[in-house]
């Protein structure tokens, strides 16, 4: 095995590394050769490839970057800092890969096109179990802050149909940018499930979506700034929807206009995804005969198509 420094992924800038005398470069190579044979016992083929093919890959940046000493001490030091702060409520190391594209990746791979299938996304931390369900209707804040929107639409398979009876977990951040589990009183607030009706159609309360930060007092937040980024999610409302004979859907959807669309910092945005949430002036008259006073609100409109299990 042997590599190119200079040679750059798709999409990326060529870098300039010193040149690696040959006889270096043979010491090298035989280390990698060494490392991937100590694999060759494993009888799980796909645990073998799984572990050859990361130290081809890690071996390869370590040698294209030509990592000194003290980066891998720093790099050690990182991931220590992400167990440490690692807890039941707090997963850092999905949170370094969210902001790395790595889950995006992964679940772009697992959820291929089918069709007009509706797009999936990043699934994210805050999904709790055991969600209050609501009736067609129904409002999901539970008193969290927040504009009320209203969110219609329909359920149906990748042939147009109507698919009665789908489950729907909805869940979404407060006008303060956080979920219910981040204010630790055991609150249940912004998140339900329903179930679309024999049309397929479902419609509910909500808010309307915000920006916020992910979690950044901890080393990816210190990453994202040492390297110039913003913390910054764009507003999004989760949806998790489920029907018999076809795939889970995870997916949001996202606010038109809003200005972290194209830097959302785990790359969860699709344009797919984008939707029109419709500001209504207050005393506007909404769709249920809901009073809202003086409040302003929205609306939105969601058309979900599920792809066939299996796809």
């Amino acid at each position: 095995m042997t590599t190119d420094p200079g040679t750059s992924a798709p999409g990326e800038h060529a870098t300039t590394a010193p040149a690696v005398p040959p006889e270096q470069s043979e010491r090298e190579d035989e280390l990698v050769r060494r490392v991937l044979g100590s694999f060759d016992g494993c009888t799980d083929q796909r645990l073998k490839q799984l572990m050859q093919a990361l130290v081809r890959h890690l071996h390869a940046f370590l040698r294209e970057v030509r990592l000194t000493e003290d980066e891998w001490g720093k790099a050690i030091e990182f991931l220590t800092a992400a167990g440490d702060i690692t807890d039941d409520k707090r997963q850092e190391f999905v949170l370094l890969s969210d902001t790395l594209g790595a889950s995006m990746q992964t679940i772009t791979m697992n959820n291929e096109a089918h069709g007009d299938a509706t797009e999936s996304t990043v699934f994210g931390p805050f999904f709790v179990d055991g969600s209050p369900e609501i009736e067609h209707g129904g409002d999901i804040s539970f008193g969290a802050s927040g504009e009320p929107c209203w969110v219609e639409g329909t359920v149906t398979d990748t042939a147009g149909r109507p698919l009665a009876d789908a489950l729907i977990e909805v869940w979404e951040a407060d006008a303060d940018g956080l979920y219910d589990v981040q204010y630790g009183d055991d609150r249940t607030a912004a998140r339900a499930h329903l179930h679309t009706d024999h049309e397929g159609r479902y419609r509910f309360w909500g808010i309307t979506p915000t920006p916020y930060p992910i979690p950044h007092d901890g080393p990816v937040g210190k990453m994202l700034k040492a390297t110039g980024r913003s913390p910054m999610r764009a507003s999004h409302l989760h949806f998790m929807v489920k029907h018999a004979g076809h795939r889970t859907l995870v997916t949001h959807i996202f606010v038109r206009g809003d200005e972290y669309l194209a830097s959302d910092s785990v790359f969860g945005v699709k344009q797919s995804l984008v939707k029109d949430f419709t500001r209504q002036e207050a005393g506007t008259p909404t769709p249920d005969g809901r009073e809202l006073g003086r409040a302003t609100w929205s609306k939105v409109r969601f058309d979900i198509v599920l792809a066939p299990a299996g796809s």
